[in-house]
């Protein structure tokens, strides 16, 4: 094209491969002012036209709104503002779409009602602080007022699920259901109890300094036994249960006894609870951590011995 040329809108048309309609409607939307007229009336185009109106296809075709075109024509904005607004914006869009797909593929491959449709895609548009309060409110309601160890209460908060941009399924329905259970009253109510017991019995039991190891001892002891097909109730689970009671009351600084056994049956009653042991999976699943087994019918068969013999 000759820069000191004026070209016909139908010219143009055929230059940038746009619909005289569109390029008229730009005209008359004020985008696009014409830079002369035939003696007809008919509008003529210059080469910067033209160039303008590349770079009004080019805003369009990413989502650019016309009054901010206007404003990045009259150079009021830059178009490298106007790029980083939309990239910012497109990449919420993103994050929502990877959201949405998400929770489709959870509904398609596990048959879900449309109220559970419903339930996922409000629980998973929420923000990443809106799904923090959810559990903040829990944690806060469960430890209110309780003097707690310090530890505990730091682990718990720093537990907290961060769904990813892209989640797998697996993700989306562990926080859907992870969701439910922190706002169901009966998780909280038993989760308060037994808070409530650490508070009532601290400074009164000493914090076994390697509990991980006593869990596993335990761990490895009742699943020695479950393989050998020993009931808890049977004498032959007496040795187990003889090894495990002086193993903990060695860790809490006690004599083994009928009166230690007692308080030990209270304490792994109180602590023993599969929901909250499922809490941590489904945070570690939405977290994307290694996977956490399930223990706690390994520590039903101990309580359960215990009981037999308390």
């Amino acid at each position: 094209m000759d820069g000191d040329r004026l070209y016909t809108i139908g010219e143009v048309s055929r230059r940038t491969g746009l619909p005289v309609k569109t390029i008229r409607f730009y005209s008359d939307s004020g985008v696009l002012a014409p830079s002369g007229r035939t003696h007809a009336g008919y509008r003529l185009y210059d080469l910067a036209a033209v160039v303008r109106l590349d770079l009004v296809r080019t805003l369009r075709e990413l989502g650019v709104d016309l009054a901010t075109i206007r404003r990045v024509l009259a150079r009021e904005i830059s178009v490298s503002a106007v790029a980083a607004a939309h990239a910012d914006a497109l990449e919420a869009q993103i994050r929502t779409l990877r959201l949405r797909r998400a929770v489709l593929r959870a509904v398609a491959g596990r048959g879900s009602s449309q109220e559970e449709l419903e339930l996922m895609h409000k629980l998973v548009r929420l923000s990443d602080e809106e799904r923090r309060r959810i559990i903040a409110d829990f944690l806060d309601e469960v430890f209110e007022g309780l003097d707690v160890i310090p530890e505990f209460a730091a682990k718990m908060r720093a537990g907290i699920p961060q769904l990813p941009d892209d989640p797998s399924p697996a993700q989306v329905e562990a926080w859907v259901e992870l969701a439910e259970l922190v706002q169901d009253p009966d998780f909280r109510a038993r989760i308060r109890q037994m808070m409530e017991h650490q508070a009532a019995t601290r400074g009164q039991i000493r914090v076994p300094d390697k509990a991980a190891e006593l869990a596993d001892l335990t761990l490895e002891r009742v699943a020695a036994a479950q393989a050998a097909a020993i009931a808890p109730e049977s004498p032959e689970a007496n040795a187990v249960v003889d090894e495990l009671a002086a193993a903990y009351a060695t860790a809490y600084g006690e004599t083994d006894g009928p009166e230690f056994r007692r308080t030990l049956l209270e304490r792994m009653r109180v602590g023993n609870e599969p929901r909250a042991e499922r809490y941590w999976q489904l945070i570690a699943v939405i977290n994307g951590m290694p996977e956490i087994p399930t223990l706690t019918p390994l520590f039903e068969w101990f309580i359960t011995a215990l009981e037999a013999r308390v």
